[in-house]
């Protein structure tokens, strides 16, 4: 294998920042522990940043965001795991905007380990120093667990072993003869004393560094599925989302922004929205308008009655010239390779070619994008579904023109994220129209028809793929994959400045797999087109799975043989546990290569997020329309802390796959996105999305990622099932377009 580059794209989002933003760095800096925030008052005692204890009970803390995946369980659990208490008898707080949260995996390299030298030494110390000290209190990337797994477990341990202590004390009596059970010291006559009655005198001790963790034999809670805590709350509509913050005397908000991004307004005339009764006030934002009034829907009809003449777009109007302009990069310098190696001229002679093109997809979270502010003149309140807290705190902040600390953030539920609430642009909104009315809440809320027009999109992305087949097998394959960049738009946003910083987002998905291909080159090309992109759910794998694996499966056809395989020949030399994986898939499916005719079979494979995971598409020809019947997925995790959780993030993330494999499209004319609402952004239906069949395996030495990784394979192993059924390969994204499906 060739020597390649470890630069994630968390590791230059966090370089960046450090040089934009002066950060210093030394022994102390990197060191030092995070002070704890958590202040709680009356007889309540936090022991750690993840932990408080009061006679009502015990308090976790879960600072990351609950979007739907289950987060607040497994993180609950894991500290419950070690205090030795039940999960049923604990309750779960998202934490503040807090050093003490920050995300120590965002940097972490998990690509595939044989592309990538992993970070050892210095180079493993600062890629968790970095989001350390900037605070990156960030839920993305499918970190969560990873940078959990052993931070809270150690809380956990450390807290309790604390409170055996202050018993000890109590009692004058050894550690040893003292154990714990579901809340209580047990003493040596058996006397129960409630971690309660304990946790003042334990929070004056020093907590163990490196407490004792359970071995998994001894667990109780981990590794087992779980009822989820937020579940009870959401059945019964008592749970707080962020369209649900109610306070009193509350005013409410809408926002029409510029359709062409980057246009700018020109005028506007909001008279007959003046006129509306109800509406407290028209606030101009320079490049859109929003509506104050007393009610949410009063408020979208006024800021859509306004007559507003909008800015022509920096980039062109209509989508297949969008298209063009991203083609054009293909002549330019590669903006970055980190799969270069081999000797390339072998890549002649009879030569397989193919081009595929995705387009630009929205991420339809089923919550509008909202928040609610309180500004007062020198302070500001703000609660917001959100990502990224520390980052809300500050820009919004830097908005009303305050200091970081003189704002609160309370982070709410939120009906979906898939990255597009790492953003902050929603809570910014928020806040500038709050300070209009100085100490009233005001909540903004987005139309839908705004939220889908004014996201962050999936880049649109063109690759052009080539290979060499000899003797059965590819003995050289070049991959060129041109699209915007998400990174050189967040340096822009942060810097102001017009650079081309090298983006891995442009490439991950393809050159970062376990394939045996003696000489093979991968690179991105990042095209000027002024759209805002963004994380959306599995990022560059998204899209660069669909091409690779695609041409993969046209490579095992040209060969003459089996898909299935074909990638388990390639793959065993270089990552026996991906094979695995394949393996497993091809037997939970009873994969033999051969499909009766109105049956058609595909099969996918992608490593992301430090998971391999491998998916069978299983179609059905009826009256005309194509079913997708089953779907089965085997996915290594190394570790399975809450099966039944684990699973439904995988075929979750296979939905979304499938989703946009099908329907996803966000198209351009006149400058303005073109799909508005979810009649013309559909979603898989329950009548077509398949029956799943799930196998997770533990064989990794590392716990992996599970919230993306199942969207990545979703749309090349569809795309192949189709091939298999009709004989017709697709290279253009949605499939809906090329062929009918059951609706």
């Amino acid at each position: 294998m060739g020597r390649l580059r470890t630069f994630t794209r968390r590791a230059f989002i966090v370089g960046s920042v450090a040089v934009a933003g002066g950060v210093a760095f030394g022994t102390y800096q990197v060191m030092r522990t995070p002070q704890n925030p958590l202040k709680p008052g009356g007889d309540a005692v936090a022991l750690n940043p993840w932990l408080i204890i009061d006679q009502s009970g015990i308090t976790i803390i879960t600072p990351r965001a609950e979007m739907g995946q289950g987060v607040h369980t497994t993180l609950a659990a894991l500290v419950a795991e070690e205090l030795d208490v039940d999960l049923a008898d604990v309750a779960t707080h998202h934490g503040p905007p807090a050093q003490a949260y920050y995300n120590g995996a965002l940097m972490a390299d998990r690509h595939y380990s044989a592309s990538h030298e992993q970070p050892s030494g210095l180079g493993a110390v600062m890629s968790e120093a970095f989001p350390k000290i900037l605070s990156l209190q960030v839920t993305g990337g499918s970190t969560t667990i990873v940078d959990a797994f052993d931070k809270m477990r150690n809380a956990g341990a450390a807290a309790r072993q604390t409170l055996l202590m202050a018993a000890a004390d109590r009692l004058n009596t050894g550690l040893d003869r003292l154990k714990t059970d579901n809340g209580a010291v047990i003493a040596p006559d058996g006397t129960r004393i409630p971690y309660a009655d304990l946790a003042e005198a334990a929070a004056e001790i020093a907590p163990p560094k490196s407490p004792r963790l359970k071995p998994r034999a001894e667990w109780r809670i981990l590794g087992k599925s779980q009822p989820r805590l937020d579940q009870p709350g959401k059945a019964t509509g008592t749970a707080t989302f962020g369209m649900d913050v109610r306070e009193k005397d509350m005013l409410f908000a809408s926002v029409r922004m510029t359709p062409r991004f980057g246009g700018g307004m020109n005028s506007f005339d909001a008279s007959a929205a003046e006129k509306m009764p109800g509406v407290e006030k028209i606030v101009d934002l320079g490049d859109g308008v929003a509506v104050i009034a007393s009610n949410t829907w009063l408020a979208m009809q006024a800021v859509n009655a306004i007559d507003v003449t909008w800015g022509d777009a920096p980039y062109p109007s209509e989508n297949e010239e969008i298209f063009d302009k991203i083609a054009e990069a293909f002549d330019t310098d590669p903006n970055v390779s980190l799969r270069d190696q081999g000797d390339m001229a072998a890549l002649s002679g009879d030569v397989i070619e193919a081009e595929y093109r995705v387009p630009y997809l929205a991420h339809a979270t089923m919550e509008p994008m909202n928040s609610t502010a309180r500004f007062t003149g020198d302070a500001l309140e703000i609660w917001s579904p959100n990502q990224a807290p520390v980052m809300v705190q500050s820009d919004c902040a830097k908005a009303v023109g305050l200091k970081g600390n003189a704002v609160t953030v309370h982070t709410t539920l939120m009906g979906g994220g898939f990255g597009r609430r790492s953003a902050t642009d929603f809570a910014v909104l928020a806040a500038r129209v709050a300070k209009e009315m100085p100490g009233r809440v005001v909540q903004t809320t987005w139309t839908r028809e705004e939220d889908m027009t004014h996201d962050v999109f999936r880049p649109a992305a063109i690759a052009r793929m080539q290979a060499k087949l000899a003797d059965g097998k590819p003995v050289a394959l070049e991959g060129r994959i041109a699209s915007p960049s998400i990174m050189a738009q967040m340096m822009q946003q942060m810097t102001g400045m017009n650079m081309a910083p090298a983006d891995q987002t442009l490439t991950e998905g393809a050159h970062d797999q376990p394939y045996a291909i003696e000489n093979m080159r991968i690179t991105g090309h990042s095209a000027d087109v002024s759209i805002p992109v963004g994380f959306w759910r599995s990022v560059g794998n998204s899209q660069n799975a669909f091409f690779h694996e695609s041409f993969i499966d046209e490579l095992a056809h040209a060969a003459g043989a089996d898909p299935m395989a074909f990638r388990v020949e390639l793959i065993r030399p270089e990552h026996a546990g991906s094979a695995k994986v394949l393996e497993t898939v091809r037997d939970m499916c009873g994969w033999t290569g051969k499909t009766p005719e109105g049956v058609g079979r595909g099969v996918a494979f992608t490593y992301s997020f430090g998971t391999p995971c491998a998916q069978v598409i299983e179609l059905r020809e009826e009256d005309g329309l194509i079913r997708i019947s089953d779907m089965w997925i085997a996915a290594d995790l190394g570790v399975a802390l809450d099966p039944a959780n684990a699973e439904a993030q995988l075929t979750g993330g296979a939905v979304f796959g499938l989703s946009a494999a099908v329907h996803g499209q966000v198209t351009f004319s006149d400058g303005m996105a073109e799909q508005m609402n979810f009649p013309d952004y559909d979603a898989m239906r329950m009548l077509n999305t398949p029956k799943f069949h799930v196998e997770i395996l533990e064989n990794a030495l590392k716990i992996g990622g599970v919230g993306e990784p199942g969207t990545p394979p979703a749309a090349p192993a569809l795309a192949n099932a189709l091939f298999d059924l009709t004989g017709e390969r697709a290279r253009r994204l949605p499939l809906g377009d090329q062929f009918d499906f059951l609706t």
